[in-house]
């Protein structure tokens, strides 16, 4: 098959040896190539009851089917392994730079075995993989600057490309990231810890070898067509932040329809994620550790206003294969004690976390702790709501400034959270507490646990299922609970996906009332939403490129040109159901009870808010948990996949223990 490269590399680093793996044919046929082929390899060769800290987990790092094949907005990589976090299965996708530096190495996908005595980094080039020394990195230098060193000392022809991980995945924080490209983290599931913990400082990547694709001219003419859509996409002048409140309001209407996603290219283009800071405020902004609706944000919000965080902005940024650009670059110099000089442009995940999260709108502590989290490598979403249960825990009594060491956690404070934050990363004193999240927190601060938001040991992106009931959903069933880039309903009613799934329910004109219900089609539709999402992580897809439309981003059509497979949309499909229960098994396997994955009731509702736009709102979470399983193929009692399911997907060989 074309598009992959056939291989991968594995590296036992107690021996500090390496081998390569050639993979069967049949092997992408069924996987693909991303997560899919992580979900086989990991099968294999994780043990069941692997120490997720320990030499017996496996991490791997793993591009899409369709990376550096000339493909748009296919540059994603993600990081997999057993999670120090939730016990199951652990993936965190990323952008940047280093996703195509794994194809041009020559492999599919580099998988680390054992621990290593020292620190070291692995370096590939066209001469093949070495394993050197770290040293001189481990416990010295942040990420950013261990990444910009070891780039100036492996730059010949090419500039390499790198991972590595900071201070808080050094020590095996659980809410640590892996980080590329001067802060685009692979942050979710504790994944930075699991290469903490096998002393792996590093990824350097400079090799250049040719990525083969199937139909050139084809790719050729579909992304063409693409860059012709995105091109033309630009907001008009007139369009300022301010009028994000109103987009907002259009969205929070009690109203369903299929929309054209290409129109939000344009607001990407111009602000990235952090229009939705002001358009949030229709319920989707979670406030106070979710314990308020956005109707108590409404005055703070206006000194988040996304032309504020313009201003701050130095030049856009595009990860690998790009051609939107929501990324961007900004001015930090002025900010807080004058470290550090820029940094990305935060996310609306970052600024909704330290931001409303905990009542603040001190955009310029938000910034500064922005790069304390890049450098440290350490998720942005995690910290912010351990942040903010520890807030809680100090407003309620549960702890004190004697606990604190002297700190008032008081809401709003973003010079407080900054200090806290410094003591998580470094584990010491009151932040060696909320250095592995908030689950963690709770065994050692006595009757917490109410304060504590998270869905099977991982904290809750920063969307409301309040607001979206579907957001609650999948972030309950997926494997990797707590994840908000999953499943959606917008995310579908955005695809179209209909028109190449022939089992995939259409969305027409209706109420968003019924969403909150547990129904057959909606099943359906959640059921096709974890396919296809799959199906983008294994072809090394961004979620913002699916959100403009599968009749604009080309996904499937790309991969056929690309492999030189001819299949049809329902045997895509079929591959994302096949990813997405292996890693359900893989939980199965490690004794994950799927019911124990849902959401914390105040998120989902319960009770409901008593005010704001989504006054009132809760749902059947067990209900659609159950018809979501049933419509899978996973029995609807206990989420566990039937042998039948396994059988139909092929992959029973794949998951007997």
């Amino acid at each position: 098959m074309k598009g992959v490269m056939g291989k991968i590399l594995k590296v036992n680093l107690t021996a500090r040896e390496w081998s390569e793996e050639q993979i069967d044919e049949g092997i992408y046929d069924q996987f693909l190539g991303g997560i899919g082929l992580a979900t086989y390899i990991l099968h294999r060769d994780i043990q069941k009851g692997a120490d997720p800290l320990g030499p017996e987990n496996v991490l791997g790092f793993v591009p899409g089917a369709l990376t550096g094949t000339g493909s748009f907005v296919t540059g994603r990589f993600l990081v997999t392994g057993k999670s120090p976090l939730t016990g199951g299965w652990g993936d965190s996708n990323c952008g940047g730079n280093f996703s195509p530096g794994i194809k041009q190495a020559g492999y599919d996908g580099i998988f680390f075995y054992g621990t290593s005595s020292e620190p070291v980094y692995l370096f590939i080039d066209n001469k093949g993989p070495q394993i050197l020394d770290a040293s001189e990195y481990w416990g010295t230098t942040d990420a950013v600057d261990t990444e910009q060193q070891l780039i100036e000392k492996h730059t010949l022809r090419k500039k390499p490309v790198c991972v590595t991980i900071g201070e808080a995945a050094e020590k095996l924080s659980l809410i640590s990231g892996i980080v590329n490209d001067k802060g685009r983290i692979a942050a979710r599931s504790g994944l930075g810890a699991v290469m903490g913990s096998k002393k792996l400082k590093a990824v350097v990547l400079a090799g250049s070898k040719k990525i083969p694709v199937a139909k050139p001219d084809k790719m050729k003419e579909i992304s063409t067509e693409y860059a012709n859509k995105v091109r033309v996409m630009n907001l008009p002048g007139f369009v300022k932040g301010s009028t994000f409140p109103l987009v907002g309001k259009a969205l929070g209407l009690n109203m369903r329809t299929p929309m054209n996603g290409i129109a939000m290219v344009g607001i990407f283009k111009k602000y990235g994620t952090i229009f939705a800071n002001l358009s949030g405020l229709n319920g989707d902004l979670p406030v106070k550790n979710w314990a308020l609706s956005t109707k108590h944000f409404k005055k703070k919000a206006k000194k988040t206003n996304p032309d504020l965080q313009l201003k701050k902005e130095t030049n856009k940024y595009h990860c690998s294969s790009c051609n939107i650009g929501c990324g961007g670059e900004a001015d930090i110099s002025n900010i807080g004690d004058g470290a550090f000089k820029t940094t990305h442009k935060p996310e609306y995940e970052t600024v909704a976390s330290f931001g409303s999260l905990l009542l603040s709108n001190d955009l310029d502590g938000i910034y500064y702790i922005n790069e304390i989290c890049n450098r440290a490598g350490l998720d942005t979403i995690s910290a912010g709501n351990t942040m903010a249960y520890a807030y809680e825990c100090y407003e309620k009594g549960i702890i004190t400034k004697e606990d604190t060491g002297g700190l008032e956690l008081k809401w709003g404070q973003v010079d407080t959270a900054i200090e806290v934050l410094k003591q998580m990363i470094r584990r010491e004193g009151f932040g060696a507490l909320l250095a592995d999240g908030v689950k963690a927190a709770t065994r050692k601060i006595p009757g917490s646990e109410d304060c504590a938001m998270h869905a099977g040991g991982q904290e809750p992106g920063m969307h409301d299922p309040r607001f979206e009931s579907g957001m609650g959903l999948h972030m309950s069933v997926d494997p990797t609970p707590g994840k908000h880039t999953v499943g959606a309903e917008t995310y579908y009613m955005s695809t179209a996906v209909w028109n190449y799934c022939s089992w995939a329910p259409k969305q027409k004109l209706e109420s968003k009332s019924h969403e909150q219900e547990a129904t057959h089609e909606g099943a359906w539709k959640n059921v096709a939403m974890s396919a296809m999402k799959q199906l983008v992580d294994c072809s090394g897809g961004c979620l913002f490129a699916m959100l403009t439309g599968f009749n604009n981003w080309r996904l499937f059509d790309w991969l056929n040109a690309a492999t030189g497979m001819e299949k049809s949309g329902d045997q895509l499909m079929e591959i994302g159901l096949r990813v997405q229960t292996m890693r359900q098994m893989f939980n199965i396997r490690e004794g994950i009870d799927p019911w124990k994955n849902k959401m914390a009731d105040r998120v989902i509702g319960r009770p409901p808010l008593p005010d704001g736009p989504t006054k009132g709102n809760s749902f059947d979470l067990e209900g659609q948990m159950q018809l979501y399983w049933e419509k899978i193929g996973w029995d609807r009692e206990t989420g566990v996949p039937t042998r039948e399911t396994l059988e139909k997907l092929n992959i029973l060989q794949y998951t007997e223990a």
